[in-house]
């Protein structure tokens, strides 16, 4: 059976630098961060007190959803409606549809979760709004909520793989169309900071207690932020037969293990170079093809030069030519949002043919053989890779084409 072509025709997203797909674009084209001291859980027992904090309405922001819904929506929940809402829009999508959804997340309602020990804890005779708290911490709940709100049904897919989540949703739902098993689905990964995840990291000492500079040969850690992003994919054909605008193509994808370590990569990158090759392989495309590589890269000491030697094999005598930054340095790690905005920022990239910065960089690791972009360009490409690599050593990357 021919395989379908699976295009891009919504995106929305959601992070520190703003609300919506455009503005965010405008921050990453021109390297801005988004760190703020963190306001909305206690850090004053921490090493690190500051990560990319969305800004989110107090007040629902959209007629789909009543003041009542957007008070028993959490953070997270939150993101992933107003990435959602725009994704939608911007498909031209009608509700009643029944069509899959598969997003990404690691925490989903964990704020929920950490409600609802709070109050077990401090007055276990009282029950009140603990029910609420059981039910809209699953994350099964938070995604019916946006199904619900849009007018839509159908199977959920929820994908918890540390921080390749979303970049394992997109491939899911990337191969579903590909293999004729579906014309739509809605797509992506979601992810807002709690006190557990950012006290676990902190714990860890994963996180930079100065500046997060990916692939700096002096990188101290991670920064944690928050966000969401959505993506609507389709069928060329069907988003041909009915007109829709088309942002971009998903053209590869590839997943590996390599099961090396609870938290350390492979010290040569050898999950991520093989997920790498798949994309490659899967896209019909050869390394030097790429003309701009968003590496995950988390600022740890292990995991940049663990992606510096992954690329650096994959990409062979070709690896001066490479162009790559982190686009963490401007909004921070996302979690299981990670791989899903990341993914839009590489069709942002190939529409505008601009390649984002990450200014706080300044000297590359030694094991770098690779271009990594400090400063605000512009380049001519026609395809942009995407790494998402997570503890345990789950590994996704995505390879997108530009439209035209």
């Amino acid at each position: 059976m021919p395989r379908q072509r699976v295009v891009v025709t919504g995106v929305g997203m959601v992070t520190a630098l703003g609300a919506g797909a455009e503005v965010n674009a405008m921050g990453f084209k021109e390297g801005q961060t988004s760190f703020t001291p963190v306001t909305f859980f206690d850090v004053s027992r921490q090493r690190v007190k500051t990560a990319a904090q969305a800004e989110i309405p107090l007040k629902s922001p959209s007629a789909r959803l009543s003041s009542k819904q957007w008070r028993r929506m959490d953070r997270a929940s939150r993101l992933l409606f107003m990435a959602a809402e725009e994704a939608w829009a911007q498909s031209g999508w009608n509700g009643g549809a029944r069509l899959p959804i598969v997003l990404g997340t690691t925490s989903g309602g964990m704020n929920f979760g950490e409600a609802f020990y709070r109050q077990a804890i401090a007055s276990p005779e009282k029950s009140f709004g603990q029910a609420t708290r059981v039910v809209q911490y699953q994350a099964q709940r938070q995604v019916l909520d946006v199904a619900e709100a849009l007018g839509f049904s159908g199977p959920v897919t929820l994908i918890a793989n540390a921080c390749a989540s979303g970049g394992n949703a997109i491939g899911q739902a990337f191969e579903m169309i590909r293999y004729g098993e579906v014309e739509r689905v809605l797509t992506g990964g979601y992810d807002g900071l709690c006190q557990l995840v950012f006290a676990g990291f902190d714990s860890l000492q994963a996180l930079s207690t100065t500046t997060c500079r990916p692939f700096d040969a002096q990188r101290d850690g991670l920064a944690l932020g928050e966000g969401a992003a959505v993506l609507s994919l389709e069928s060329w054909e069907s988003a041909q037969a009915r007109g829709a605008n088309i942002l971009g193509e998903v053209v590869g994808y590839g997943a590996a293990t390599d099961a090396h370590h609870l938290t350390q990569p492979h010290p040569l990158g050898d999950a991520a170079l093989k997920s790498m090759n798949e994309a490659t392989q899967v896209a019909g495309i050869a390394p030097e093809q790429v003309g701009y590589i968003n590496a995950h890269g988390t600022g740890t000491p292990m995991n940049d030069v663990a992606e510096a030697h992954a690329i650096s094999r994959w990409a062979g005598e070709q690896a001066a030519q490479m162009r790559v930054s982190s686009t963490k340095a401007s909004i921070g790690h996302l979690l299981g949002a990670a791989g899903s905005v990341e993914a839009v920022i590489c069709l942002q990239a190939l529409a505008g043919q601009w390649l984002p910065p990450m200014r706080g960089t300044q000297t590359a690791d030694a094991a770098c053989q690779f271009q990594l972009m400090r400063e605000p360009a512009t380049a001519s490409f026609e395809y942009a890779l995407s790494n998402s690599f997570g503890f345990g050593g789950a590994n996704a990357t995505l390879i997108f084409r530009r439209w035209s």
